[in-house]
């Protein structure tokens, strides 16, 4: 872990002429400290290098025997002429009877179909939805300030101190927000929160059941998550509900989990799909904003207010094999963090209520620190999966060199995740972060403006800001036949989590979705918020 002092930035900060006091009519300026993420590239811890060779090993050690195998049936037959080659074989065979040469080859056949029958299903996305709220829905910054004034639960330095998390956050004047936010009628009730999740939840779906042409009946596994809103009956079982699913569907509901929570969905319906032949799955993402906001004057519980939007996906996955002509993308890893065993980890992210039991999220000043090291092993477990084979050589020189050597010292390895995707679509929390992570990663403006244009169009959306990024690289076209797309996703626990999908075939931009109005604006040029 580095050092304290390592993980902190300084910033001079004009406050401008002050008004009042000895200092009346002179410049005045503050230094602000801020906590970065701890340096990747000089903290890799190698178990969790060892522990992505370990799946690396098990679930891929045919790519290096079948080659051989090849390679020496190869030298031996091709020294041979095809006379030569059949009068061998005629002579070898000679000697058997045909009972025997039958059970020779009956039991090929039952090996082979083993093999294939052991192999885990083909997973594939055929589709996704995002759900876009109408303009009914759309405040600017100054009007979402106006928003929380008008609702008179907030004092004047409370608004103030929203105003200048909003002037830094990244977020544009096109986000949406419930219109109950400025009643100054409690927000957060049943009422509310269902109203908010019927609308966001079946405009996703219904947009997901119009492009698919799936029937609701013919889902036969459901997962829904949203963290901090989970009514009796459930939100799952609403949907089952409103579309009169079927009656063995298999459904859950996950709370609790923050915004990583989509892609333990997403692996939860891959575990469903591997033991459900021939099956749709329905994995919904979402969060509710109303239910959740803050009437307090707690600043580390104020934060949560200026980020989170409305939002919700739907994806639609599938192990039938004959989705394999329509399906856009094919799963090929999920690898997934925990560090919830560790205090701060677990603390970093905490409901609870301020000291005048106003309820809302606390956001630790670890939570920084706590992230990075939580994503730190995550991607290092993730490297031996999906780096190219010079990037592995250099993982394993790495490890000869400090394990079995002895050697220690040195720059350790960090690789170089630009080789391995070629798009990337990183959790959408705040400008900060994906500056940090940027900067960790040596990622490129490129790489990372699905993100910035998530986070600036549409918000923090929880669970379901890596799906409107997804949805941002489809709308731009620029989404080809054989490129590999990384989902990155942290929250509470603390989790992180990684999916790696394949695309199946190049992208076209939809005649609907989230993007359609504003995508040509995008990347924007010369904004400071972006």
């Amino acid at each position: 872990m580095a050092r304290e002092h390592d993980l902190l930035s300084t910033e001079i900060v004009n406050r401008g002429i002050e008004s009042t006091g000895p200092d009346a009519g002179s410049m005045t300026f503050s230094v602000r400290v801020r906590q970065r993420l701890p340096e990747f590239v000089n903290s890799v811890n190698l178990k969790y290098v060892r522990l992505g060779y370990h799946y690396l090993i098990n679930h891929g050690v045919y790519l290096a025997t079948v080659p051989a195998l090849v390679l020496v049936f190869g030298a031996e037959v091709g020294s041979l002429s095809r006379e030569e080659l059949w009068r061998r074989i005629g002579d070898s065979t000679a000697g058997y009877d045909l009972a025997t040469v039958v059970a020779f080859v009956a039991l090929f056949v039952f090996t082979v179909s083993v093999y294939f029958l052991s192999r885990p299903r083909s997973i594939y996305l055929v589709d996704f939805a995002c759900y876009k709220p109408n303009d009914d829905f759309k405040v600017t910054k100054d009007e979402f300030i106006e928003l929380a004034r008008k609702s008179g639960k907030f004092d004047e330095a409370s608004l103030e101190f929203q105003k200048r998390i909003l002037g830094s956050s990244g977020l544009g004047d096109e986000t949406y927000v419930p219109k109950s936010i400025g009643s100054a009628e409690n927000t957060a009730t049943m009422k509310e929160g269902r109203a908010e999740a019927s609308a966001v939840i079946f405009g996703a779906l219904d947009e997901l059941f119009e492009r698919t042409r799936l029937r609701p009946k013919d889902v036969g596994v459901l997962v829904l998550n949203c963290s901090l809103f989970n009514p009796t009956p459930s939100l799952s079982a609403m949907i089952i509900n409103h579309y009169k699913m079927r009656g063995n569907v298999l459904s859950f509901n996950l709370g609790g989990m923050g915004c990583s929570a989509g892609l333990i969905a997403l692996d939860l319906a891959r575990d469903m799909l591997q033991a459900n032949p021939n099956n749709y799955a329905v994995v919904v993402s979402t969060e509710m904003v109303g239910f959740n906001w803050y009437l307090g004057k707690d600043r580390s519980m104020l934060i949560p207010n200026c980020y989170f939007r409305m939002g919700c996906s739907a994806v639609l996955l599938s192990n039938r094999r004959r989705d394999y002509r329509r399906a856009k993308y094919s799963l090929e890893h999920i690898v997934r963090t925990h560090k919830g065993a560790d205090d701060r980890s677990f603390r970093s992210v905490y409901q609870e209520e301020d000291s005048e039991k106003h309820k809302g999220l606390k956001i630790s000043k670890d939570l920084v620190e706590v992230g990075g090291d939580a994503i730190k092993t995550n991607i290092t477990t993730l490297g031996p999966l999906v780096l190219p084979i010079s990037e592995q050589l250099l993982f394993l020189s790495t490890l000869v060199w400090k394990t079995v050597l002895g050697k220690e010292g040195g720059q350790p390895y960090i690789p170089d995740y630009k080789l391995a995707f070629e798009h990337f679509c990183v959790h959408a929390a705040s400008k900060t972060v994906l500056d940090e992570l940027q900067r960790n990663l040596k990622l490129s403006d490129k790489n990372l403006e699905a993100s910035r244009a998530t986070l600036h169009r549409f918000g923090n959306t929880s669970s379901s800001s890596i799906w409107y990024e997804l949805a941002y690289l489809e709308a731009k076209e620029q989404i080809r036949r054989g490129d590999r797309v990384w989902q990155l996703s942290f929250g509470s626990g603390f989790k992180c989590n990684s999916v790696v999908w394949k695309s199946l075939r190049r992208s076209r931009r939809p005649v609907s979705g989230a993007w359609l109005d504003c995508i040509d604006r995008y990347p924007l040029q010369g904004n400071g918020d972006f």
